[in-house]
């Protein structure tokens, strides 16, 4: 049985991905590593406690000596690296977070995949690292990397390091980037949630600038499948882009959130643009589709409608985010918009 060290199993994707595999898998054992900053969260994996597959441990992925030692006690085979400063406008106010983590982190986690000898890493990304498209054209593998965000330039810094250690000291490892992901457990800081949220509460929904900000979407659990094919499927060295297929401008999402819980579209507030907003986003998956097997299971409205009832029924869940222990960091998206 591989044993896989998970980083920021706590986080949005590294949790669903957590339970995703003990779900639909015996094959695996997780070891959780998290930091538990502000969008790491432990009852994101509530019911796994006491499950002999799984356990974790609090920590900071640039410290190297703890990593070590839990490699060791542990067996760690192989490493799945989800730990990342993941919000660009956070990265925009605060961007040394985002090289310590995004950058050094994981460049400490190449060395102890190359100091034990692991048969495996497999380094998270995103599309971002690619830019801004214009009105046609998709991302492909060998898309020139131009990142506009201190969070983009620091996670395309972190695919550098990565190809650089598979081709310097032959490290196995494999990139993926995906495209925007939604679901349960996502922190409400982001889109989806956020615009979830605030219609509950009957609050202004802010859009940036004209709201036709274009992304490609992707259901958390479809992600989730691709990245344990790509675990156990995928060509040592390559780049697998992860898309569904969903491109909506932002505006849209919105009124259909509004639509989905009999809110007015009166509530959408345009507000000042992001700095280096990146317009448009879009992924050809068609890699990982031909070579993995792999497709989508979720269409768009339907993983939606899915998603805000995730939040109607967890509202426990969010309100001690916006409420509780982390009102200091969620208060700039929350309660000033």
């Amino acid at each position: 049985m591989d044993t896989i060290l998970v980083t920021g199993g706590c986080g949005f994707i590294g949790s669903n991905f957590i339970r995703y595999v003990l779900k639909n898998t015996n094959n695996y054992r997780i070891v959780n590593v998290d930091k538990l900053t502000y969008a790491g969260n432990l009852k994101n994996l509530a019911g796994l406690k006491g499950d002999p597959r799984y356990c974790f441990y609090k920590g900071d992925i640039c410290n190297y000596e703890l990593l070590s030692f839990i490699i060791e006690k542990e067996n760690v085979t192989s490493i799945i690296n989800f730990a990342a400063e993941s919000h660009v406008d956070r990265s925009i106010l605060s961007p040394q977070e985002f090289i310590r983590t995004n950058v050094i982190g994981t460049d400490v986690l190449l060395e102890i995949t190359r100091r034990f000898g692991l048969k495996k890493f497999i380094q998270i990304s995103t599309d971002e690292v690619y830019g801004s498209l214009e009105q046609t054209g998709k991302f492909i593998e060998s898309t020139p990397l131009s990142p506009n965000s201190p969070y983009s330039a620091s996670k395309a810094s972190a695919d550098l390091l990565v190809r650089a250690y598979n081709h310097t000291y032959n490290l196995p490892t494999i990139i993926t980037r995906c495209s925007n992901n939604y679901g349960p457990y996502q922190f409400p800081e982001k889109l989806i949630p956020l615009m979830i949220i605030n219609a509950i509460n009957e609050k202004p929904l802010p859009v940036y600038g004209d709201g036709m900000n274009i992304r490609d979407w992707i259901y958390v659990e479809d992600h989730c499948a691709a990245i344990l094919a790509i675990y156990e499927e995928g060509k040592i060295g390559e780049v697998y882009n992860i898309g569904a297929e969903n491109e909506m401008p932002n505006i849209e999402i919105v009124k259909l959130i509004l639509k989905e819980l009999g809110k007015n579209e009166s509530l959408i507030t345009f507000v000042k643009d992001r700095p280096g907003h990146d317009r448009r986003y879009a992924i050809d998956a068609t890699k990982i589709k031909t070579e993995l097997g792999w497709k989508p299971r979720y269409e768009f409205k339907e993983a939606l409608k899915k998603t805000i009832n995730w939040y109607i029924e967890n509202q426990t869940w969010w309100q001690e985010i916006i409420s509780g222990e982390y009102k200091k960091y969620y208060k700039k998206w929350y309660e000033e918009r």
